[in-house]
């Protein structure tokens, strides 16, 4: 019997790249109206850049792109990028379509909801905190509570041993085939591809079910509902 969900968190619940994006293209245009003389364009390339040499949730981003093109901080750059970044973050934020019903739906059926992320601690339940989600999660897993990244088995055996639940009791839903669906199959997880999710151009995620909207997890556990009943009856 279904008992719980893992979600990934960033492109599951919450479309990270856009405002990620949006962040980011504040900071510069904030940091240009300050007087640096980059253009806008080539700024964003040369963050991205970093960005892929020392990982997207980097906290010193500005500051590594600051010295490794102006060989100092200014300060006042600094500073303009920063608050821009925030503010932008705070107004690009936000939940999927359907997410916040569909999660009420599930809580509602008795499900318990987990997530597992290979986001730093305080990203991860800072962004849960914004989007009002924070108290419908337990546990949050997150790179910092094992040590491991997905798709070691690791971060899903501590949800499970938190949840005091066994994988053929869970769902996994995730947008990165090669981290949340390899990790979850490792030890016999039922997976769900959100696809709607995806910024890899998937073709096939080697799920068990692959959604197009959060919503259609819904119609997922009806059929294994209705598959269950199936079995329950052949074998009697």
């Amino acid at each position: 019997m279904l008992r719980g969900i893992l979600f990934d968190l960033d492109n599951t619940l919450l479309d990270f790249m856009r405002f990620k994006y949006a962040s980011v293209d504040a900071a510069v245009a904030a940091m240009r109206d300050c007087g640096m003389p980059m253009s806008h364009d080539e700024a964003m390339k040369r963050i991205y850049e970093i960005y892929d040499r020392v990982g997207i949730e980097n906290q010193e981003i500005f500051d590594l792109f600051l010295k490794e093109n102006y060989r100092t901080v200014e300060y006042k750059w600094l500073a303009s990028a920063v608050v821009a970044y925030r503010r932008a973050r705070s107004g690009t934020l936000a939940p999927y379509p359907h997410v916040r019903s569909t999660l009420t739906e599930l809580l509602r059926r008795g499900l318990r909801l987990a997530v597992i992320s290979d986001a730093p601690r305080m990203g991860a339940w800072l962004r849960l905190a914004q989007l009002d989600l924070h108290h419908i999660f337990d546990p949050v897993v997150t790179f910092e509570d094992t040590g491991h990244r997905k798709p070691s088995p690791v971060p899903f055996e501590r949800a499970l041993e938190i949840l005091g639940m066994k994988p053929r009791e869970v769902l996994m839903v995730g947008d990165w085939p090669e981290r949340d669906m390899v990790g979850a199959k490792k030890l016999g997880i039922l997976t769900v591809f959100a696809r709607y999710g995806d910024t890899k151009n998937t073709i096939e995620s080697g799920a068990d079910y692959d959604i197009d909207d959060i919503s259609d997890l819904l119609n997922v556990l009806d059929q294994l509902e209705i598959d269950a009943d199936q079995t329950s009856l052949f074998d009697s």
